[in-house]
């Protein structure tokens, strides 16, 4: 059949719209609020917060040991922002780019090629690499073991149909357009390869005596993707949220989506979150009978992210992407197969027969990753989760039962409380309980169980006055103190009447990070502290925790990334959006980077410089700290449809040959020297 050369238009590049409509105060009223009674423009950071008389100094609270403050924690030159279509890095560094998208790693290894089927890419590397882990081989801790030989597993958060498909080459497509036949259907091995092309990598690389890293073909090797059987756990199993015609008893579901961020469990398992999933599904029926469990996610209402139910022959695997109410009963079709994601799922990479599991205990939203206090035990696990969004909130969960580093597992993140963060004026904050019963979340707001609580995380989170915030992405924890740290990427749709004398942006346009301790530095604690460690932007429109402006060695914008490493060195990563990249006022940032920022002083240098057209994500080292992997996503997504259809694309990376696309892929840092990364 043939295509057609004018795909349906997208609504968007994943991100999803403003679904958020409560009269909730956003956070840049309250961080405008503050920054103006510090006066932080004017008098810096440090004076500001000796004005302070109602709480403890801030600086204090961050600050870790005299000897980890001492000078040195950043010991390599900075390097200039950079336009290159390729990696840059300092003096004395190299670089070796490992599995790119397509790589074969499991199955019959079939080689990859743009002509791949899609039952190809189900044994091949997946597209869009993001959130990454390195388990050492021996499987006993995520962070003890082989600095040598481990398993990498990494997430694939979403595809560009156009750099999948031969029967894309030619077309006026954009990054996230899919080739359509002429009728409105979609080719079935088409979808079958982009649905293969999401979820989740795990593969054994080795260092070899050269110095340089390889796949090594390993029983472990497996791609879970959206397809993979997965099970429910936690209060919303088997409650008529998840009943379908593929589980009438509401306790499976099939395949994972749009996994940005992970997490990375002490009992070595691996935290797949999955993000921007709302739009892999429409809802046709009546705009008056669509529940809010779809309204306030933004499900759409024509076609599909990628058109997947479209596919031709109507297959179940496809079909299920129409939620739309086509029989009587919630298990005669899929109305409820989207509450089947939004949540953090889980898998054990050293069993390759492990079933995936969604711990909805964690709540349902767009989770951009999860964080983990360091595990105490005979106290619960604490962890927090982003949801990356305009004006979505961040969250908190607590176990209910205590850990022991022998008996530890998922059944952690069955039972326990989550809470939602609101923030306060002073420089406080209080986590608000998230659970059926409890405040306003009883049958007379609308609420009948705490599964309704959680498939609803957003409204129960509405109703509680939670803040606004400017769409929280990846989190980490400074080893020493306990701080959080999480990045607030952007909020362009801040308002004039929002803006003040010491908050002169009209947009967030470049974002800034964040950091609080919790009350009595107890992780299970329901109050905290909070302040910012950086307001990103260019020389003229940004504050460093001193109260000094960025340079030019470390202007930044739009922060995602965020790890601490073992010396406790803040590892930030941005993600500049490709409709912005390199034009205008973002000119000056050139390509995304990636950051190291001492924790304790403020100091900030530019590391690193990516290709043209990619974000910059997934940040994970070595026990020892010698090897350094970061995953570079998209690169050439800069191409506009009509280049692409002349067969020109801005980016060549990473093998920069004429008869190839840009390919995601993951890189290895490492110094010539054989140091420590950072030193």
């Amino acid at each position: 059949m043939p295509l057609s050369r004018t795909p349906q238009r997208r609504v968007d590049n994943g991100d999803e719209p403003i679904c958020n409509r409560s009269p909730n105060p956003p956070f840049s009223n309250i961080l405008n609020s503050r920054l103006k009674r510090r006066q932080v423009l004017r008098g810096g950071l440090s004076a500001a917060i000796a004005m302070m008389v109602t709480r403890p100094s801030l600086s204090s609270l961050f600050t870790g040991t005299p000897a980890n403050a001492a000078p040195g924690k950043l010991g390599f030159s900075p390097i200039p922002v950079s336009e290159a279509d390729r990696i840059l890095v300092p003096e004395g560094y190299q670089v070796q780019t490992l599995i790119p998208w397509g790589e074969p790693i499991t199955g019959t290894y079939p080689s990859y090629d743009l002509s791949n089927s899609g039952q190809d890419q189900g044994m091949q590397i997946g597209q869009h690499h993001d959130g990454m882990h390195f388990f050492p081989i021996e499987g006993e801790s995520p962070y003890l073991g082989s600095s040598q030989d481990g398993l990498l597993v990494l997430n694939h958060e979403y595809i560009e149909p156009r750099f999948l498909h031969t029967a894309a080459v030619g077309l006026t497509l954009n990054a996230g357009d899919v080739p359509m036949n002429a009728d409105g259907t979609r080719d079935a091995d088409q979808v079958l390869k982009e649905i293969n092309a999401h979820g989740i990598s795990i593969v054994r690389i080795r260092q070899q005596e050269t110095g340089t890293w390889e796949v090594v073909r390993d029983s472990h090797n497996r791609r879970i993707t959206g397809l993979t059987p997965m099970e429910f756990t936690g209060p919303v199993r088997g409650s008529e949220f998840l009943k379908t015609r593929y589980s009438p008893e509401g306790t499976g579901t099939r395949g994972t989506l749009n996994n940005c961020a992970h997490g990375v469990t002490p009992w070595n398992t691996y935290l797949f979150c999955e993000e921007n999933w709302a739009r892999y599904f429409r809802n046709g029926d009546p705009e008056a009978s669509l529940p809010r469990e779809q309204t306030r996610y933004g499900v759409s209402r024509e076609m599909s992210r990628y058109g997947w139910e479209r596919a031709q022959g109507q297959g179940d695997d496809y079909v299920r992407f129409d939620v739309s109410r086509l029989g009587n009963s919630p298990q005669e079709d899929y109305r409820n197969e989207v509450n089947g994601f939004g949540w953090v799922v889980e898998v054990d990479p050293f069993n390759p027969n492990d079933t995936p599991k969604k711990r909805t205990a964690l709540g349902r939203f767009a989770h951009e990753g999860v964080v983990f206090q360091p595990a105490v035990p005979g106290q619960p696990v604490v962890c927090y989760s982003g949801d990356d969004a305009r004006f979505e909130y961040i969250y908190k969960y607590v176990s209910a039962d205590s850990y022991d580093p022998a008996t530890a597992s998922g059944e952690l993140l069955n039972r326990g409380r989550l809470y939602v963060a609101r923030f306060h004026e002073d420089g406080g904050g209080e986590w608000l309980p998230l659970v059926f019963g409890e405040g306003p979340l009883t049958p007379e707001n609308g609420f009948s169980s705490q599964a309704d609580v959680l498939v609803n995380t957003r409204t129960a989170a509405d109703v509680l006055g939670a803040t606004k915030m400017d769409r929280p992405e990846w989190g980490a924890i400074d080893p020493e103190t306990g701080a959080v740290y999480f990045t607030l990427t952007n909020n362009t749709r801040r308002t004039e009447d929002q803006v003040d004398a010491a908050n002169p942006r009209a947009e967030n346009t470049w974002g800034h990070i964040i950091r609080w301790r919790e009350g009595g530095d107890g992780p299970t604690a329901t109050q905290f502290e909070w302040d910012v460690f950086v307001l990103a932007g260019p020389e003229m429109d940004s504050e460093t925790l001193k109260g000094e402006p960025l340079e030019e060695t470390n202007i930044f914008a739009c922060p995602d990334g965020l790890w601490f490493d073992g010396h406790r060195r803040l590892w930030i990563q941005t993600d500049i959006s490709e409709s912005v990249m390199n034009q205008g006022e973002h000119a000056q940032f050139g390509n995304n980077q990636m950051l190291a920022a001492d924790p304790d002083t403020g100091e900030i240098r530019r590391f690193l410089t990516g290709p043209i057209g990619q974000e910059i994500t997934g940040v994970v080292s070595t026990p020892d700290q010698r090897t350094l992997f970061i995953n570079v996503q998209h690169p050439g997504a800069t191409t506009s449809a009509e280049a692409f259809a002349a067969g020109s694309v801005v980016s060549r990376w990473p093998d920069h040959s004429p008869n190839l696309y840009p390919r995601s892929a993951t890189v290895v840092i490492t110094k010539i020297d054989g140091g420590v990364i950072g030193t």
